[in-house]
């Protein structure tokens, strides 16, 4: 910002013989101090300070500071939408457990229900069978009876005549002769009975 001239000189060819120092030099006094600690200076530095400081004031102030003001509001608008967001997924997501508590609770109820019946119906279709099974063989049984019966009378019927048979095969061989058939199955009627 500010520059100012340099102060060169060119010193002048020593002159005897003995001095051997040649070269360009510029002694300290020529230009006085560094120009930021000269004290003539301190009124234009005050004043470009006072400058410079507005004008960064004012870019921070119209320019830096809405442009980060906006982007907190975004932030803080994207930060309560996503609370707001996370509030209503966390009631769906306890509705959605409560239901399925829900569910669960009517399942084990209804898993309960439909055991019971299904032991019932097992031991309906059990009983029912128990029954037909017993029929079936209360039926088998009166025919068994039945068969049994109808031997046992042709047995009987054939006892009489083996009976009578035998009967007239011990009095040939007691007695010697012939017995008539007839006195005979009376003999054995008579016993019989």
């Amino acid at each position: 910002m500010f520059v100012t001239s340099a102060f060169a000189q060119e010193s002048a060819p020593a002159t005897t013989e003995g001095d051997t120092h040649f070269g360009t030099g510029v002694p300290a006094e020529a230009h006085g101090a560094f120009p930021p600690f000269d004290p003539a200076t301190f009124p234009s530095q005050l004043l470009w300070l006072a400058i410079t400081f507005g004008l960064f004031y004012l870019f921070l102030k119209r320019v830096v500071m809405p442009r980060v003001g906006g982007i907190i509001d975004v932030r803080n608008d994207r930060i309560s939408q996503d609370l707001d967001h996370a509030a209503r997924l966390k009631g769906e997501a306890d509705a959605a457990v409560a239901a399925y508590e829900q569910e669960l609770a009517e399942a084990k109820k209804n898993a309960n229900s439909i055991g019971q019946q299904a032991n019932d119906a097992a031991k309906a279709e059990a009983e029912t069978a128990r029954k037909k099974i017993e029929a079936a063989l209360d039926e088998k049984l009166g025919e068994a009876e039945a068969r049994i019966s109808s031997i046992k009378a042709n047995a009987m019927k054939e006892v009489g005549t083996i009976a009578e048979d035998t009967a007239s095969a011990i009095v040939e061989a007691l007695v010697g002769g012939k017995a008539s058939k007839a006195e005979i199955a009376a003999a054995v009627k008579s016993v019989a009975r």
